[in-house]
């Protein structure tokens, strides 16, 4: 019998809810989600008994959660989490180490340096570029987008890190027509600004416009895309960077589910030319499936990563090993390298590829299902994304919300080129050819009536 008897039935709980999850509605039921108030009422004067609590949370709590996990949910571009990366989370919790410092945590920095290699690689990165280990997107964008502040301002003889942006030489800074939120909250959270920014126009898949870009310099910030939100579209990353090279000019790549796309060998063109770029920024909790909250960051020039993000003092001990604070804006944080080393190495090279291909494979199968029905699917289907109209905006909006509230699967609504259209994403390790059918069929009786 266990000493610990609370982790003990914890992870029991928690198995069973992983076993059950694929035959449970998507979405929770509104009784279930009206129980969550159970958890609530006035603060203990004095402590519960953790047991007790620990079947409170489950009795009243798994079934008001949304079955992301069980391979028929296809919004806003989530994975599941692979077996092995809840398990690397677990444990890593029960060790519950600080991963900002090698002296805090050894095993934490040796295996996001051990992660980081294998990351670059199969990315076909630079193996000199510095890599961050931060929440997601966002501050992905933002930790590499500090570092190109740095550079660009370095380069004008301006220290930033010390002086601020009071009086500092101007940046420009070009997006494209269909730059992601996360990445102008990132533009804005540095100084930028939301608004001070050039748009370049976008083609009708939502890519770039590399024609239409205005004369870049030294002191010009261009980011890009590599997976569009809602069509998987990628920016013309070959010619982009030439031209960013010849202006010395920074190129920075928001690619935030697509960038996996150079780990899949059938897909590995999608990405032509992104490798050129000086830095990019990805999540982990999308398509290597780990659980939340997981982001990278990856910079060519790690001394402007690091210089960017350091932190100094007599207190804080910091020696020749890798020091994670170094490359990201948090001190203390969880060892969230972990589960991206776990998934790594539980896939390996092949598996990852056939991972991110076969939820491409299956987005294939959801647009030829649509049409087949007489849909019209609105973007060349090139990654996993899919989006399709029901004929008009009204209609669309009602099978949209109606797929939601059935919880046969979930998918979400967008808006694109004046077109409201249902956004399906595959992104999920578990989903299958069943999981697909399934949720056409449901779609698609839905949509008929």
């Amino acid at each position: 019998m266990s000493r610990n008897p609370l982790l003990a039935d914890t992870a029991a709980r928690a198995a069973r809810y992983v076993d059950a999850v694929r035959e449970r509605s998507v979405v929770p039921s509104q009784d279930a989600i009206a129980r969550l108030d159970a958890l609530g009422g006035a603060l203990p004067e004095d402590g519960e008994d953790p047991g007790a609590l620990i079947a409170l949370l489950d009795d009243v709590g798994s079934p008001a959660t949304v079955a992301s996990t069980g391979g028929r949910y296809f919004g806003f571009v989530t994975g599941g989490a692979l077996p092995a990366t809840v398990a690397a989370n677990w444990l890593a919790t029960a060790w519950d180490q600080n991963a900002g410092l090698f002296a805090q945590s050894p095993v934490a920095s040796k295996v996001e340096e051990i992660a980081a290699a294998w990351l670059l690689d199969v990315l076909g990165l630079p193996s000199s570029s510095g890599v961050g280990f931060v929440t997601g997107a966002t501050m992905a964008n933002f930790t590499a987008l500090a570092a190109a502040r740095h550079w660009l301002l370095k380069r004008a003889g301006w220290n930033v890190e010390e002086r601020g942006l009071f009086g500092a030489p101007e940046i420009t800074v070009i997006v494209g027509g269909e730059v992601h939120v996360s990445l102008l909250k990132a533009l804005a959270l540095l100084g930028f600004g939301r608004m001070r920014v050039i748009t370049v126009p976008a083609d009708d898949q939502g890519r770039m416009r590399a024609d239409a870009l205005p004369a870049l310099n030294d002191r010009t910030l261009v980011c890009i895309q590599a997976g569009n939100v809602n069509t998987g579209a990628f920016d013309p990353a070959a010619t982009i960077c030439a031209k960013a090279r010849e202006a010395n000019a920074w190129v920075h790549v928001d690619g935030a589910f697509g960038l996996w796309a150079a780990a899949a060998p059938q897909r590995a063109h999608l990405m032509n030319g992104f490798a050129e770029a000086d830095s990019l920024a990805t999540d982990c909790h999308k398509w290597l499936n780990v659980p939340y909250d997981s982001g990278l960051s990856f910079v060519r020039d790690a001394e402007s990563l690091r210089a960017a993000m350091s932190i100094r003092a007599a207190y804080l001990s910091q020696g020749d090993n890798r020091e994670p604070c170094q490359f990201t804006p948090e001190a203390s944080r969880r060892a969230r390298g972990i589960e991206v080393w776990a998934a790594l190495r539980s896939l390996g090279r092949r598996g990852l590829a056939e991972m991110i291909e076969s939820n491409c494979r299956l987005a294939t199968r959801f647009a030829a299902g649509l049409r087949s029905a007489g849909f019209a699917v609105l973007n060349d289907v090139m990654l996993n994304q899919v989006m399709v109209s029901f004929g008009n905006a009204e209609k669309t909006r009602r099978v949209i919300a109606e797929v939601q509230n059935q919880g046969a699967c979930w998918c979400g609504g967008t808006e694109w080129h004046g077109h409201t259209a249902m956004r399906i994403s595959v992104s999920c390790w578990a989903t299958t050819e069943e999981d697909v059918d399934r949720s056409l069929a449901a779609i698609v009786r839905i949509a008929g009536t």
